[in-house]
C-alpha cells in the first residue's frame, strides 16, 4: 500500500538542518529557564506516574476542540462551543510546558521533528484564541472559521506527535524488549576481580550491554543494570556517580536521567521508566547475574 504524501513528508524532516537553529533555541531556553527545582522537571516529565505527562494533557485540548467542531455542525450551541473553544485553548496551555520540556531532551532528528509539531500546536491554540475572541464579540459565523482552521492545524502537529512517538520513540522505555533478550537463568560474566571497585564498567550478556558497579572490595557489592538508558538509549557505564537522597546513583551522561543503583528507580528525569536491576551473585570467583529471578 502506498504511503501517504504527508508520511514522505515528515521523514524528510528528520534529516531537515535548517530547523536545527530554531530548534535549538527552543530547547536552550527551555533548559535556561526550567524551575530550579528538580522535583518540578521532574513532573513535568512525567517521571511520578512512570511515563510520560504529556501524551495524557493532549486529550484535553484535543478533546474540548473536536466537542466543539461537533457542536459548531449542530444549530443552538453558540455557547456551550464557544466555552469548549476558550476551555481547550487554557488547556493546551500546560499541555504545551510538558511537551517543550520533554523536547528539550531529544535527539537531535527528534526536536526537527518536533519543532514543527511546536509550531503546528500553537498556530492551532492562536487560531482558536481568535476563535473565541470573534465568537464573543458575535461573529458566529467567523468564530467557525477559526475554529475548524484551528482543528487542521491540531490534526497536523497530532499527526507529528505520533511520529514522533511510534516512528522515533520519543518517550519510549529503550528497555521494555529486555525480558525476551536475556534467557531464563544464571550467566557468568566473568571473574568478579575483573571489575573495578568504585567506577562503573561494561559487561555483555550476549547482545545486551550492562553496567556492572562493585561498590566494595567484597563478592556481595556488586550491582549491575542494564547499560543502555531508559530514556534514549545513553550509555549509562559512561556514566559519573552521585549520592541523591541518601541513594547511591548513576547519572545517563546524555541528558542527566538518575537512576538508583540499588533497585534501578528513577531519581531524576527526564527518564520515567525504571532502569532493569540484575540480581548477582559470586561463584568460583565468577560474577553471575539473572533478570528473571532464578533460584540458587
Amino acid at each position: 500500500m502506498p504511503r501517504l504524501p504527508l508520511v514522505s513528508v515528515v521523514d524528510k524532516l528528520e534529516d531537515a538542518a535548517w530547523l536545527d537553529p530554531a530548534a535549538s533555541t527552543v530547547s536552550g531556553s527551555v533548559r535556561k529557564n526550567m524551575p530550579g527545582q528538580p522535583a518540578v522537571t521532574d513532573l513535568l516529565h512525567g517521571v511520578p506516574l512512570g511515563h510520560p505527562l504529556h501524551p495524557g494533557l493532549v486529550a484535553v485540548p484535543l478533546g474540548a476542540w473536536v466537542s466543539a467542531a461537533v457542536l459548531d455542525l449542530l444549530p443552538g450551541n453558540e455557547r456551550a462551543a464557544r466555552t469548549l473553544v476558550g476551555f481547550g485553548a487554557l488547556a493546551a496551555l500546560p499541555t504545551a510546558l510538558t511537551g517543550v520540556t520533554d523536547f528539550s531532551q531529544l535527539e537531535t532528528q527528534q526536536q526537527r521533528v518536533g519543532i514543527v509539531h511546536e509550531a503546528a500546536n500553537v498556530l492551532a491554540t492562536a487560531l482558536y484564541a481568535c476563535s473565541w475572541a470573534a465568537r464573543r464579540r458575535g461573529n458566529q459565523g467567523l468564530g467557525k472559521i477559526l475554529s475548524f482552521a484551528g482543528l487542521a492545524a491540531a490534526g497536523i502537529g497530532g499527526f507529528l506527535g505520533g511520529h514522533l512517538s511510534y516512528r522515533q520513540g520519543a518517550g519510549v522505555n529503550r528497555n521494555e524488549d529486555l525480558p525476551e533478550e536475556v534467557p531464563d537463568g544464571w550467566h557468568s560474566l566473568g571473574p568478579v576481580d575483573g571489575f573495578p571497585v568504585g567506577q562503573p564498567a561494561s559487561a555483555k550478556l550476549g547482545s545486551v550491554p550492562l553496567m556492572v558497579l562493585r561498590t566494595v572490595a567484597a563478592d556481595d557489592g556488586v550491582s549491575v543494570l542494564a547499560g543502555t538508558c531508559s530514556h534514549l538509549g545513553g550509555p549509562l557505564k559512561e556514566g559519573h556517580l552521585e549520592e541523591v537522597r541518601g541513594q547511591l546513583c548513576v547519572v545517563c551522561p546524555w541528558h542527566g536521567s538518575t537512576f538508583s543503583v540499588a533497585s534501578g528507580e528513577v531519581i531524576h528525569g527526564p527518564a520515567t521508566a525504571p532502569q532493569p536491576v540484575f540480581r548477582t551473585r559470586v561463584r568460583g570467583g565468577q560474577l553471575e547475574v539473572s533478570l528473571t529471578g532464578a533460584g540458587e
